[in-house]
């Protein structure tokens, strides 16, 4: 009889027990903050779309407005839903308050505004980030000072110094008192604080570059993404002004889009579907430069914040 002999195998220990279901919604939500995606449940979609239609009801109403006639507005309830008006009023307010003209105006002073607030916000912006200076930090409050100051206060200064100019309704009345912006300045530094590393400037210096190359080479890629919203956020801004261009310029010569608008519907009885009208048309050019720009800027922005 023959004996098989066979070779003892390693002990096996007992089978991990699974974790709990606590263990394992733990796990879950630090992968999540690892980097996984999250995944919105009902009560967020819920959110999300009162959110939407609460911002887009003022827009639609306006649509709906602008397509009725006067006297159904006054009616109770109100109109809820497009009429048949629309293309007519749209005509109406667009020869009545000269807006081709309104359109070209505020685009001219919209885009030298924007455009030169970005250029000097980012040029002081880099200066109070990353250039070492006696007084920077009491030049940046200064800066931050002049945002708590109301608008309001400087408007009889304003006035007096633009009708000594002799520059009542004229372009430059509006353009000029908006080249700058604190909140530019302030935001620009902000952001190169975090997306300049101090590395990047000090290897262009020692590869000769002048403080203007700099600018032009490093800095002005660097803030592109933040050069876009702030830009965006100037125009609109600048376009919707109204209180000053209503002072300095006038609805028969040289008006803006809100200057244009607020002379619609004047009379004993104000005509709110042609008020409407007239709004609407000056909203559209905002939704359309939105829609054309705003991946790009939402996009930038994503792109300026991951760090490599």
């Amino acid at each position: 009889m023959t004996t098989t002999l066979t070779k003892p195998g390693p002990e096996r220990g007992p089978e991990p027990a699974a974790p709990p279901a606590r263990s394992r919604r733990g796990l879950r939500s630090k992968a999540a903050r690892a980097g996984g995606q999250l995944h919105a449940g009902p009560v967020a979609y819920v959110i999300l779309a009162l959110f939407t239609i609460g911002s887009l009801f003022p827009l639609v109403w306006s649509a709906i407005a602008a397509s009725r006639d006067n006297n159904r507005l006054a009616q109770t309830p109100p109109p809820f839903w497009f009429g048949s008006n629309l293309m007519h009023n749209l005509q109406v307010a667009w020869s009545d308050a000269n807006l081709g003209k309104a359109f070209l105006n505020t685009t001219i002073v919209a885009g030298i505004s924007a455009g030169t607030i970005v250029f000097l916000s980012t040029i002081a912006g880099f200066a109070f980030a990353k250039l070492r200076f006696r007084g920077r930090g009491a030049l940046m409050l200064i800066v931050i000072g002049t945002m708590m100051v109301p608008p309001q206060l400087s408007i009889i200064p304003l006035y007096m110094m633009v009708a000594k100019l002799d520059w009542t309704d004229q372009l430059q009345a509006v353009i000029l008192p908006s080249l700058v912006s604190a909140f530019g300045v302030f935001f620009m530094r902000q952001y190169l604080i975090q997306a300049l590393p101090d590395e990047i400037i000090e290897a262009a210096r020692v590869d000769g570059a002048s403080s203007w190359r700099v600018v032009w080479h490093v800095v002005f890629p660097a803030a592109r993404p933040a050069m876009a919203v702030l830009g965006m956020l100037m125009f609109v801004q600048t376009w919707n002004d109204f209180l000053w261009p209503f002072l300095v310029l006038t609805q028969t010569g040289n008006p803006t889009v809100q200057v244009a608008v607020a002379g619609l519907g004047r009379g004993y009885t104000p005509d709110q579907s042609l008020i409407m009208a007239g709004a609407l048309l000056g909203t559209l050019p905002l939704l359309l430069v939105f829609a054309l720009f705003g991946k790009q800027i939402v996009g930038g922005i994503m792109q300026g914040a991951v760090k490599g």
